[in-house]
């Protein structure tokens, strides 16, 4: 009998205890608060909003930056000098680097060259190290072959998000929405509404939400620039804009492979503009201020609500606040850096006025 057996008791006995830093991490964290968006009570129908923003390091992304290490960690992609390389401007570099320096690993971000000074010293805040490339579209490529050169392991948020996360529970975002409702008086929601960036939220979401044989529908709301609207509708998978997303953090040129459309029972392009107008809105509803991405939530839950009300039925819906817009101080929030991209606001608040008032929803 032929015995072949690799053995590697250091490197195990270190990913025992770095996934046990990291669970800790999340227990230590507890869950974010559900809240409730202030709807007039007669209307039957509740909204509340997941405030994703109270994570560590801020953002949605937190989530999934813990699944993946916790997945290459359990896949053992990673030990104890493993850099770490992902391809990413934004909150899961962010959030990556986070988990990194916990664990005493170098991480890199790669991401296009005109990234802004201000995303980039959020990342190196949290200790990690930033790679610049001219060519925005090689962003990926160029990440996957600086792991490579070094002897590290590339993330690869896009294909890994819908299967890093434990979609039939273990705390994940469906499964603490559920919890959270259970009190309330439409506790299985009439819809769930959130965007994509890489698809893993809306892949997990909807597969529990089919795993536990609920009622829910699932809402993925996408901006101006994504590839994921115009493929959905055709059916063409292979569709790209060749450009991003001017709403951070949704919203790809191209289908991810962690997109799962067979999950999503309805999908809605939403104007940057609306998104804009509804992130200021909802901020002065809520006394704080939310990220574009929150605001593009925001009119895929007013759009299903007013649509619920016409049909005469009751329920709650729920959506997310992705992230806080303390980041988006010089952007979102500047009405200078608004002009400059050519967006008018003014029709779209109108629009939501006349919602908060009268359940009437005319997209502008």
């Amino acid at each position: 009998m032929d015995l072949h057996e690799r053995c590697d008791d250091t490197a195990r006995e270190w990913a025992r205890e770095a996934i046990g830093l990291v669970e800790a991490d999340a227990n230590r964290s507890a869950d974010t608060h559900l809240l409730p968006f202030p709807l007039p009570r007669s209307w039957g129908i509740d909204l509340y909003l997941k405030d994703e923003s109270s994570h560590p390091t801020g953002s949605l992304k937190h989530r999934l930056a813990r699944s993946l290490f916790l997945y290459a960690l359990c896949n053992g992609w990673i030990g104890p000098h493993t850099p770490v390389v992902e391809a990413s401007s934004g909150s899961t570099a962010v959030s990556e680097a986070y988990f990194a320096r916990m664990l005493g690993l170098e991480f890199i971000a790669v991401m296009p060259a005109s990234t802004s000074p201000e995303k980039i010293s959020l990342i190196e805040f949290q200790g990690g190290k930033c790679h610049l490339v001219t060519d925005p579209t090689a962003v990926v490529a160029a990440a996957r072959t600086l792991a490579a050169d070094l002897g590290g392991h590339f993330m690869d948020q896009f294909t890994h998000a819908e299967r890093a996360t434990d979609w039939r529970g273990n705390n994940n975002i469906a499964e603490s929405i559920y919890l959270q409702l259970a009190l309330e008086r439409h506790p299985v929601p009439a819809w769930i509404v959130v965007g994509a960036g890489t698809g893993g939220t809306s892949a997990t979401i909807g597969r529990y939400a089919r795993y536990r044989r609920l009622d829910t529908k699932l809402c993925v709301v996408d901006p101006e620039g994504s590839a994921f609207w115009p493929a959905y509708r055709s059916g063409d998978w292979t569709v790209s804009t060749g450009r991003g997303s001017r709403i951070e953090g949704i919203g790809r040129p191209r289908v991810e492979a962690s997109f799962q459309p067979a999950v999503v029972d309805r999908m809605v392009h939403v104007p940057d503009a609306a998104s804009l107008a509804a992130m200021r809105a909802g901020s002065a509803v809520l006394g704080r201020r939310v990220g574009g991405s929150t605001g593009t939530n925001l009119c895929g839950a007013f759009a299903l609500i007013a649509e619920m009300l016409a049909a005469g039925r009751k329920g709650s819906v729920v959506t997310l606040i992705c992230d806080g817009g303390e980041r988006y101080a010089d952007t979102y929030y500047s009405d200078a850096w608004v002009a400059a991209q050519g967006i008018s606001l003014e029709p779209h608040l109108a629009a939501i006025d006349t919602f908060l008032a009268t359940g009437v929803w005319q997209a502008a």
